[in-house]
C-alpha cells in the first residue's frame, strides 16, 4: 500500500505490518523497550506531578450484594413516601390552575419514573472480578484519538499504554490535529503515528480510520486524557474470551477532581452512574459505551459498520446497534485507568450540551431498536436523564407565578399542605440517591445539576428543530474561573426569583405568599451555588490538571 504524505500519514519505528495479528512482532522486543525506557527516564520529572500517576482514591467495586439489599430495605420507605405525597396530590379537589397543576403532575410522574427506574437498575447490580485469559496472548490494537490537546496531557497516556501488560501490545496515535509535536512523541515512544486526509465525522471518523489501518482482533480505545493501568488488559481480556461478548467497559476516573472545583463536582456526579448505577446495568445486560477505557471485539464492530459518524454521542448509539445486534456488554468496576474531568465551568456546560443533545437525539433509535423489554428501557432511562431540566424549570415557574399573579397548581386551601406532603418524598429519595452513591454524590453536585437545567431544555429543542450539532472535545486543561456568560441563565432566573419574592412579600404577607416565597428561595440557592465556580469562587484550591512547568517535547 502507497501512502503519501500529503494525503495521510501513518508512521512507526516499524512499518505497520499487513500479516494476521498472531505475527505481529510484540511490544516487549528489546530494543523497543531501550528506547522507551529512555525515552520514559527524560520525561519522568515532566509527568511526576500529574495527579493521573497517582493511585486511585476512589474504587467503585461493591461490597458483595450489599447495594441490593441496601435498596430493597429502602424500598418500604419508597413506597411509603410516594403514596403519601401522590395520594395528596392526586386527590379530588385539589385541582387549583387546571394547566399548571396539569404542568407540575408530569413533572412529577416524570421525576417519580426515573426514581423508580433508579432503583429497579440499582437493585440489580452485579459485582465482576477481573478475569484473566485462559491461555496465550491476544494482539491488541490501542487507540488513542487526539485532536489539538496539550502535548502534557497526551505524554503520560501513551507512557503508560505501551507498559500494559498481558498481550501483544500494538498503540497508534491518532492525530486529527496534524501536529508535527504528535508526531514527534509518537516517534519518541514507538508508536504508530496516523493521520488522515480529511476530519470528517469528528471522533468516530478519526477511530473508523484507523480501524481500516490496524488488524488486531481486540481493539482497545482511550481518550488523550485518560491514562492506562498496567494491568488494564489483564483485568478486561478474559471476559472477551466469550464470543458473544462484544465490548468491556471500565470506569472513567477524574484524577483531577480533587484539586478542582468543578471536575470534583463533576465526578460526583460520574462516581454515582459508575457506581451502583452501571453495576445494575451490567447486571441487567444493558451497560453502554461510555467512549473511553473500554474493549472491543474487532468483528462486533465490523458487523455493526463501526462507529456511527452522525452523532454527538457515538458511544452511545454504537452501543444500542451493538446490542440489537445480540453482542452482549461487560462492566469491571475497577479503575483501570485515570483522566482528566472538566477543569471549568465553560468545559462542563460544553460536555453536557454534547451529551444531552446526542442522547436526546437517540431517543427515535431507541424506540425503533428490536431490543428486549428492559433493555429499551434501560435506554430510554439514560436518555431520558437529560430531560430533567424541564422538570426543574417547572418548579421555578411555579412559585413566580404564583408569587406575580396568585395563581397556583393546586387550590389555595391545599396550597399550605404541599410541604408537608412533598418534603418527605423529596426527602426519601434524595438519600435514597445518596444511599447509592455511597457517599460519593455531593451537595454541590445536586446544585450544579440543578445550575444546569438549561442545557436539557435546550438540548430538547435543537433536537427538535433538527438544528446541525458539532463535535466539541472537551478542553482538558481550563481556560480560567471568570466566566459569568456560561452562567447567565441561572443566574438570571435566580434574581428574578430574588425579585419577585422581594415583590411578593412587601404586598402580602399572608401563609400562602410565604410558603411560595420560600420554594422561590430555596431554588434562587441552589443555581447561584451550582452558578458559583464560574464566578470567580474557586472552593478547593483549582490548581491545574498537569504540571505546567514541564519541558515541552522537541519537535
Amino acid at each position: 500500500m502507497t501512502i503519501t504524505p500529503e494525503h495521510e500519514t501513518i508512521t512507526h519505528s516499524q512499518q505497520l505490518p499487513s500479516v494476521a495479528p498472531a505475527a505481529r512482532p510484540p511490544v516487549a522486543d528489546n530494543a523497543r523497550n531501550g528506547a522507551r525506557n529512555g525515552a520514559r527516564s527524560e520525561t519522568r520529572t515532566a509527568i511526576s506531578t500529574d495527579p493521573r500517576l497517582a493511585p486511585p482514591a476512589w474504587q467503585p467495586m461493591g461490597p458483595g450484594r450489599t447495594l441490593r439489599r441496601r435498596m430493597l430495605l429502602v424500598l418500604p420507605l419508597n413506597v411509603l413516601a410516594f403514596f403519601w405525597y401522590f395520594g395528596w396530590l392526586l386527590a379530588p379537589g385539589r385541582v387549583g390552575n387546571v394547566l399548571l397543576y396539569a404542568l407540575l403532575l408530569l413533572a412529577e410522574v416524570f421525576n417519580a419514573v426515573q426514581a423508580l427506574g433508579f432503583w429497579w437498575t440499582c437493585s440489580r447490580e452485579r459485582v465482576r472480578r477481573r478475569r484473566p485469559r485462559a491461555s496465550g496472548r491476544l494482539a491488541v490494537d490501542v487507540l488513542v484519538p487526539v485532536y489539538n490537546e496539550p502535548v502534557d496531557v497526551v505524554e503520560p497516556t501513551l507512557a503508560a499504554a505501551v507498559r500494559m501488560r498481558g498481550a501483544q501490545v500494538h498503540v497508534c496515535l491518532l492525530d486529527d490535529g496534524d501536529n508535527p509535536r504528535m508526531a514527534a512523541l509518537a516517534s519518541r515512544y514507538g508508536v504508530t503515528y496516523i493521520t488522515r486526509p480529511d476530519h470528517r465525522g469528528a471522533k468516530a471518523g478519526n477511530l473508523n480510520h484507523a480501524l481500516g489501518r490496524t488488524s488486531a482482533p481486540i481493539v482497545v480505545i482511550f481518550d488523550c486524557d485518560h491514562v492506562p493501568h498496567p494491568e488494564f488488559l489483564e483485568a478486561t481480556l478474559g471476559y472477551l474470551d466469550d464470543p458473544g461478548v462484544g465490548f468491556v467497559q471500565t470506569p472513567q476516573y477524574y484524577a483531577n477532581a480533587s484539586t478542582n472545583e468543578v471536575a470534583g463536582t463533576s465526578w460526583a456526579q460520574q462516581a454515582l452512574f459508575f457506581g451502583g448505577i452501571a453495576r445494575g446495568k451490567d447486571g441487567l445486560g444493558a451497560m453502554f459505551c461510555c467512549g473511553t477505557n473500554i474493549a472491543f471485539r474487532r468483528t462486533a464492530l465490523a458487523e455493526v459498520g463501526g462507529f456511527p459518524e452522525d452523532s454527538l454521542t457515538e458511544d452511545f448509539e454504537l452501543s444500542i446497534r451493538m446490542h440489537t445486534r445480540g453482542w452482549r456488554s461487560v462492566y469491571v468496576p475497577e479503575v483501570l485507568a485515570s483522566g482528566l474531568g472538566p477543569a471549568d465551568m465553560a468545559s462542563y456546560t460544553s460536555q453536557q450540551l454534547r451529551w444531552s443533545r446526542g442522547c436526546i437525539s437517540a431517543i427515535p433509535a431507541v424506540l425503533a431498536a428490536r431490543l428486549p423489554r428492559r433493555l429499551k428501557a434501560q435506554y430510554l432511562l439514560s436518555a431520558g436523564y437529560f430531560l430533567a431540566g424541564w422538570t426543574v424549570l417547572i418548579y421555578m415557574i411555579m412559585p413566580l407565578i404564583r408569587i406575580m399573579f396568585g395563581i397556583q397548581p393546586i387550590t389555595a386551601a391545599s396550597a399550605d399542605q404541599f410541604l408537608l406532603h412533598f418534603a418527605p418524598y423529596f426527602t426519601v429519595a434524595l438519600g435514597t440517591v445518596a444511599l447509592a452513591g455511597n457517599g460519593s454524590y455531593t451537595f454541590a453536585a445536586f446544585t450544579l445539576q440543578s445550575a444546569s437545567f438549561w442545557i436539557g431544555v435546550v438540548s430538547t429543542v435543537r433536537a427538535l428543530l433538527r438544528r446541525p450539532g458539532r463535535f466539541v472535545v472537551t478542553p482538558k486543561q481550563g481556560g480560567g474561573h471568570w466566566q459569568p456568560t456560561v452562567v447567565v441563565v441561572p443566574v438570571a432566573v435566580a434574581m428574578l426569583l430574588i425579585a419577585a419574592s422581594i415583590y411578593g412579600l412587601a404586598r402580602d404577607q399572608g401563609p400562602g405568599m410565604a410558603n411560595s416565597v420560600a420554594f422561590a428561595g430555596v431554588h434562587a440557592a441552589l443555581l447561584l451555588r451550582g452558578s458559583i465556580p464560574a464566578l470567580g469562587w474557586r472552593g478547593r484550591t483549582a490548581r491545574t490538571a498537569v504540571a505546567r512547568d514541564a519541558p515541552p517535547i522537541a519537535a
